[in-house]
Order: C-alpha cells, then sequence, then structure tokens
C-alpha cells in the first residue's frame, strides 16, 4: 500500500480539465453498464428468441450459460485489461473496452433468433455475453484508476464517486429505454421485435463515448512512472505471486467487496426479483418502483464517497454492511407488507406441509434453474416455492403417497404439480392469493402513480436499501486505489472488486430464490447477503487499513 501522506486537500473547486475527466470517465461507463444491464432486463424474452426451439435439458444448459457467463468471466477481464492498463496505460486500455463492450451489444440487436439460424443463435449470443463480461471487467478499474489519479489529495472520495453512480445510473437508463419502448410499441411488438432497439441504440451511445473519450490525456501519475521507467513489467506476478501485495488483494475481497457487492445487488436486483417472482407484483410497476427509488438515491453515491474524504472510507462502508445486515429482513417483510398483504397474511396464518416419505425428498438447491426435477416429493415442494408458499417437509410412512397438508387438511398430490388443480384450490380457499395474481394495491399504471400510501411506502423501504448501496459503493472506488502502488494499480485493484461484485454479488439474486425453493421459506434468501456482509464487517474492522491520507503517486 502507498504510504501516508500529509498533504493538504485543496479548497477550491474543480478546474475545468478535472470536470472533463470525470464526464467522460463516468459517461462511458454509464453506458457500458447499460449495455450489460439490457440482457438481464430482457432475459425473459431473450430466452423466448434463442433458446426456446431446443429441447428442456439443451435449453437449460443454454440459459445457465448466457445467464452465467457475463458474470463469470469479470475477474478474467480484470485481468487482462488490468495488466494491458498497468504496462500500456489507463486511457488507451478502458477505450478498448468501451468499443468490445458497445460493439458485442448491438451485434445483439442484430443477432438472427433461433427460428432463423439455427444452434448459430445462441452459441453466438454467449460469445457476446462473453466479451461483454470481459470488456466490463476491465473498464471499471481503468475508470476508478484514471479519475482517482486526476484528483487532488483529500477529494479522492468525492471525484471517484461519480464513477459509483454509473453502474446505477446505467441501470436506471436501460430501464427507462426500455419501459419508453414498450410503451410505444406495446408488449406484442416488443416482445416479436422491439426489444432489439435498446440494443441497437446503444451503438450511438458508444460514439458518444469513444469521441469523448478519445479527446483524454493519459493520467499525470501513470505517465510519470512511465516517463521515469518504474513501471511493472509483470503486473500479475507483482500483484498475486508476492504475499505482500496478494494479502492486500484478499483484505479487499473479504474485507471490503465481498460485502459491498452482496449488499448492492440485493438493494437493486433482487429487491427487483423479490418484487416480481415472489411478491407477484407485475413487471411494469416492479421496474417503476426500482427506477424511483434509483432517481432519489443515486445522489447520496456522492454524498458519501465526499464525506470519505473527511472521516475516511472504512467507516462508512463497514457502517453500511453492517446496518443493511441487520435491516434486510424486516426491511424486506415491510415491502411484503405493503406490496401484496394477502400473501404476508397468508404466510403468517396458513399452516402448509409437504407429507412424505424422506427417502423420496431430495434438495431443491437450484441456483441456475437447470435441474429437472422428478420425484413427487421434489415436484410438490418446487410448486409450493413457485407459489411463494411457505411450507415445511414432514417424514410420512415409508412407501406412502405425497400429500399436502393445508391447516391440516391433506390433499393427495396430482402431476404435474404446475397445474396442481386440487392443492391450488385449497390454497386459495386458506387465503393465499391466486398465482399469477398482480396485487391491485400496487399497481401502477404511469410512472407518476406514486401518492397511493402503498406505492408511496415501497418506494420508500426501496430507497432505504438503495441508501445501503450508496454507503458501501460511494467510497470503494477511492479505497480500492488507495490500497495499492501505481505501477499494478489497475491489475491489484479490478480482481477484488469483480470478484466481490461478479461472483458474490452477480449470483446473488438466483442463489438467494434457490435457498428460498429448497427452505419454503421467502425471506430465508436474505441469508445469504446477511451472512457476507457480517464476514465483511469482522474482516475489515480487524484488517482492513483507513487509506484516505494515502499518497498515490507512489
Amino acid at each position: 500500500m502507498a504510504t501516508i501522506t500529509t498533504t493538504s486537500p485543496r479548497t477550491g473547486g474543480m478546474t475545468k480539465d478535472e470536470r472533463f475527466v470525470i464526464f467522460a470517465s463516468s459517461l462511458g461507463t454509464v453506458f457500458e453498464w447499460y449495455d450489460f444491464y439490457l440482457y438481464g432486463s430482457l432475459a425473459a424474452i431473450i430466452g423466448a428468441q434463442f433458446f426456446s426451439a431446443y429441447p428442456p435439458a439443451t435449453r437449460d444448459i443454454f440459459a445457465l450459460l448466457a445467464f452465467a457467463a457475463g458474470f463469470l468471466v469479470r475477474p478474467f477481464g480484470a485481468i487482462v485489461f488490468g495488466r494491458i492498463g498497468d504496462i500500456v496505460g489507463r486511457k488507451y486500455t478502458f477505450l478498448v473496452t468501451i468499443l468490445i463492450m458497445g460493439l458485442s451489444t448491438f451485434i445483439v440487436g442484430l443477432l438472427p433468433n433461433a427460428a432463423t439460424i439455427g444452434i448459430a443463435a445462441p452459441i453466438i449470443l454467449i460469445i457476446l455475453r462473453l466479451l461483454q463480461g470481459l470488456a466490463l471487467g476491465g473498464e471499471y478499474g481503468g475508470a476508478a484508476t484514471y479519475v482517482a489519479e486526476h484528483s487532488p489529495p483529500g477529494k479522492r472520495g468525492y471525484y471517484t464517486s461519480f464513477i459509483q453512480t454509473t453502474a446505477t445510473l446505467g441501470l436506471f437508463l436501460s430501464l427507462l429505454v426500455i419501459l419508453f419502448t414498450r410503451t410505444i410499441l406495446g408488449e406484442a411488438a416488443f416482445a416479436d421485435w422491439g426489444w432489439r432497439i435498446p440494443f441497437l441504440l446503444s451503438v450511438a451511445l458508444l460514439g458518444v463515448s469513444v469521441v469523448i473519450r478519445l479527446k483524454l490525456n493519459e493520467s499525470p501519475v501513470f505517465q510519470k512512472m512511465k516517463d521515469e521507467g518504474k513501471g511493472s513489467k509483470a503486473p500479475l506476478t507483482e500483484s498475486f505471486a508476492r504475499w505482500s501485495n496478494a494479502k492486500i488483494v484478499l483484505i479487499a475481497l473479504f474485507g471490503g467487496v465481498m460485502g459491498q457487492g452482496v449488499v448492492w445487488y440485493t438493494g437493486q436486483f433482487y429487491a427487483l426479483f423479490f418484487l416480481q417472482s415472489i411478491l407477484q407484483v407485475d413487471g411494469y410497476t416492479a421496474n417503476l418502483l426500482i427506477a424511483w427509488s434509483l432517481l432519489l438515491g443515486t445522489g447520496f453515491f456522492i454524498v458519501f464517497g465526499a464525506l470519505s474524504d473527511k472521516i475516511g472510507r472504512k467507516p462508512i462502508i463497514l457502517a453500511g454492511c453492517l446496518i443493511a445486515a441487520l435491516t434486510f429482513f424486516p426491511i424486506f417483510r415491510m415491502i411484503s407488507t405493503n406490496a401484496n398483504p394477502q400473501l404476508e397474511k397468508a404466510i403468517e396464518t396458513v399452516k402448509v406441509s409437504v407429507v412424505a416419505d424422506p427417502k423420496g425428498c431430495g434438495d431443491l438447491f437450484n441456483p441456475v434453474g437447470t435441474r429437472v426435477f422428478s420425484a413427487p416429493c421434489d415436484l410438490a415442494r418446487d410448486f409450493l416455492a413457485k407459489s411463494s408458499v411457505k411450507y415445511d417437509t414432514v417424514a410420512g410412512p415409508a412407501g406412502s403417497p405425497v400429500k399436502i397438508s393445508i391447516n391440516g387438511t391433506e390433499v393427495p398430490y396430482t402431476k404435474p404439480a404446475d397445474s396442481n388443480a386440487g392443492a391450488t384450490a385449497a390454497l386459495q380457499a386458506a387465503g393465499y392469493p391466486k398465482r399469477g395474481a398482480n396485487p391491485t394495491l400496487v399497481k401502477m399504471s404511469h410512472p407518476f402513480d406514486i401518492f397511493r400510501p402503498q406505492v408511496a411506502a415501497i418506494i420508500g423501504l426501496l430507497f432505504v436499501l438503495v441508501l445501503f448501496v450508496t454507503m458501501v459503493y460511494g467510497p470503494i472506488a477511492a479505497m480500492l486505489v488507495e490500497l495499492f502502488p501505481t505501477k499494478i494499480r489497475y491489475t491489484s485493484m479490478s480482481l477484488p472488486y469483480h470478484i466481490g461484485n461478479g461472483w458474490f454479488g452477480g449470483l446473488l439474486p438466483a442463489t438467494s430464490f434457490a435457498i428460498v425453493a429448497s427452505t419454503g421459506d421467502i425471506y430465508s434468501g436474505l441469508w445469504y447477503p446477511v451472512i457476507f456482509a457480517l464476514i465483511t464487517v469482522v474482516v475489515g474492522f480487524f484488517f482492513l487499513p483507513e487509506t484516505k491520507d494515502v499518497d498515490i503517486t507512489k
């Protein structure tokens, strides 16, 4: 880590050049996140276009690869482009990453579907997702490092916090474009061909970003180091094969970024998933609720980034992880109360059990959705989990048929589980809402339909979740930059960031729902972010150094 400096913070405002550096770096990164989020937001439609022509087993494998590819390869992108950034330079590296990301996204918009070119369509799609993940793995580290190395002492948290807004702004922009296109075209046309428009629009965003970034100069800190011949010839070796630096990489991951990643993905992505898949809120309303919370909360990235220049990065990040871990359960319960009170009441009052021979029951842990259940016990539990029913499993006599007990009344299980009319009718009679029914209390007819008490309450709760995100994410870029020396900074900071966010964070929604399905409790998936956030609090408290006063020119 760089040494402590006593250089006084500059008291003046940003210069014109500094504003341009932040604008150019942030704008390009917003567009990269926009590109990356489009696939996630439109995954169901893309799946219908590219995977539906194939047998279930093949379709599931492609769905797994397409979902996971963009997240899993991000650390490898960090290694590849981090090395280039530490040898060649920051500017040219993140110019390459934005070209790869933008062109890959544009090609998705042009790619013929499976009905036109057969199996080549999903294969090409997966390759494009891999390229997107690799590019994003190199983009963030370059942008954060570039801005930090242009920042005056005492203001790095404030300056880099603008980069921290880009992921949220990219998500917000993608949601707006999708909602606008859907509204103009209608659902049928959008699902048929209109989904391509947001992808095709990215080429215009790419052009603007490239033109602006071409006007940037190299980072002065990196250029000075290069002119003096002090750069690293083997940044990967120096970053990860030498314990003195590898130790800091591990502390950054487990004592900072891991907790930040799970808090971020819970507040922005699992919250959306929870509203749609568990509380059964329609997609239009759920996206609007999230969009409003992002609009209200995004400015706090800058607030906490600037605050970290005064009181330190470590206390804000760890406080955000701790407060989030302690309040996730009550906040999500309050979201349920306002979004679907009928479901919440049923969960509290209706006792549901699957009665089966234990030998016929497996586990339902299925985070990537590729497993096909065939045992009656597993099918019955899978049916209940997908219906947002809270249940437990009770051992029945050996060899006995599977039954679903609802408030003490047993309903025989009949295949297939998804159309089990007897259990469905009994659940609805006991108080559970009809499966797939949209809660009318929160259904929004337009973006400004926000003044009903339930809608306003949910937006307020989602805003609190976004506030946690801004606490942990606002100061993290400055902290990561300050942990590592200039010659290996790009490489060293990028890997823990993308493991923490791409793996621990990116796989959170699917893993959390898999926990829900396995346990029969709609809130049990929250244990995933709570446990990892608390681990970060403990590791960070004892091992993570405070970095706000280090000299990053070393």
